[in-house]
């Protein structure tokens, strides 16, 4: 089923919809209910990062492509957003002696600004330093199915101590890869959940500008695949760029003094020495241990009509595609689709939120496990050059019937598990294809 926004007016009667993470997806959750004419209570356990000095927690630059701008232009925030950003047009490859080898991305062609957009709507109150104690459904059940009362009751704690009671008639979790929300769902039979830790951690380092410009081309994300490992580097508007080492936590661990980080780096990543600074290498590997990364996936999305999950709460995907801020922000987009489309019935559009959602964000998560290999080994490979050249080729004389799988995620909203569908049943194609031509050069 297709789903399409249009532009009738709230059935919503204001009905309260607590929204749980005042994150990225939270925000334009808020947004989104907002302009539907509920009134919309946002809960976010931090302070307000517009008035805090320091914020403190881990970030690996976000990349916004199309799904997520096709989200945020259904609340007018797009050029707003975008206009805060850098574009990046390609990768480009760093190798062992230092050459540098672009591979283009397709054709040529954040959270503050979010609460702020938020905050403009009358029917919106903001809740900083709130943190969710528990919340209850008053759950009764009968044979064939869990019906709920008529609203729900979160418990949260202000910052100055002070328990507090909420009804609502939704609940909104986007709290994050370890959601609060998530946990009641844990308690229910029939909801599947799984969270893989991959073997590999990351830290970050600053690339500083040099005479006031950026230390490389800004316009691309600069990669330095080294198989069983990698670091990449993400253009900033203070014309730093933000450089996010992965590897695996026992690699890590034998590195323990400055002297050993200058020996790593000028083993594996000798250009990058002179563009960081040795001293600062020394310094900063050290400030920050290695942070883990986790992939969450599970089912269903929703309890009855009353709580439904998005964004990390519901997917956390390792960041190699360049997809969670996106996924997040399109499960926003797609159940304003089904909410236009059911009319607002929460008793059908939250099933059919999660039976047209979970394939495509579990295919996304996988997508992203996939990229990595692809990231750190599979781009020095010269099949994949040779590979990425045919499907461009054939994209060109075949544009319709040949897509190649990063143009499908990254620049069209392709359900995820149709374009990785797609994406095999080409592959099959490409084989075919080669191995004719292979065949008819050995005849010739």
């Amino acid at each position: 089923m297709d789903y399409s926004t249009n532009d009738s007016k709230p059935t919503s009667e204001k009905k309260v919809v607590a929204v749980v993470g005042g994150g990225l997806v939270g925000a334009l959750n808020a947004c989104y209910f907002a302009k539907r004419g509920f009134q919309v209570e946002v809960f976010e356990s931090r302070e307000d990062i517009r008035q805090a000095k320091i914020v403190k927690g881990r970030s690996i630059n976000l990349a916004l492509s199309h799904r997520g701008r096709q989200a945020l232009k259904q609340v007018g925030m797009e050029d707003t957003i975008v206009s805060k950003g850098i574009p990046m047009h390609s990768r480009m490859v760093h190798s062992l002696n230092g050459t540098q080898s672009p591979i283009p991305y397709g054709k040529k062609g954040q959270v503050i600004l979010l609460l702020q957009s938020a905050e403009t709507y009358p029917n919106t109150k903001l809740n900083f330093a709130h943190k969710l104690l528990d919340w209850i459904t008053n759950l009764s059940h009968t044979h064939t199915h869990i019906s709920f009362s008529l609203s729900l009751s979160l418990f949260s704690l202000s910052a100055e101590g002070a328990k507090e009671e909420i009804q609502a008639d939704l609940i909104v979790g986007c709290d994050g890869a370890f959601s609060a929300i998530r946990k009641q769902f844990l308690r229910q039979s029939r909801f599947n959940y799984s969270q893989t830790y991959i073997p590999h951690g990351y830290l970050e380092l600053t690339m500083p500008p040099i005479n006031g410009e950026f230390a490389m081309k800004p316009n691309y994300l600069h990669i330095w695949p080294r198989n069983t490992f990698m670091m990449i580097a993400l253009p900033n508007l203070d014309k730093t760029f933000t450089c996010t080492l992965f590897m695996p936590f026992e690699e890590f661990e034998k590195v323990t003094t400055g002297d050993q980080v200058i020996k790593f780096f000028q083993k594996y990543f000798p250009d990058a020495i002179p563009l960081i600074g040795a001293e600062a290498l020394k310094r900063d590997y050290f400030h920050l241990p290695a942070q883990a990364m986790v992939s969450v996936k599970c089912s269903p999305y929703h309890l009855g009509d009353k709580c439904v999950l998005m964004g990390d709460a519901a997917h956390a995907v390792v960041p190699f595609y360049g997809q969670g801020m996106n996924a997040g922000f399109e499960d926003c987009l797609v159940f304003n689709e089904i909410m236009d489309q059911l009319n607002e019935d929460f008793s059908a559009v939250l099933p059919e939120y999660t039976r047209v959602r979970v394939p495509d964000d579990h295919a996304i998560a996988d997508l992203a496990m996939y990229n990595y290999v692809e990231m750190r080994a599979h781009v020095n490979s010269k099949w994949f050059l040779f590979r990425k050249y045919v499907d461009n080729f054939l994209h060109i004389i075949m544009p319709r019937t040949i897509i190649p799988l990063y143009t499908m995620v990254t620049f069209t909203r392709t359900r995820y598990h149709k374009a990785v569908k797609r994406w095999h049943w080409q592959d099959k194609v490409r084989k075919d294809i080669v191995h004719v031509h292979s065949t008819l050069f050995k005849v010739l």
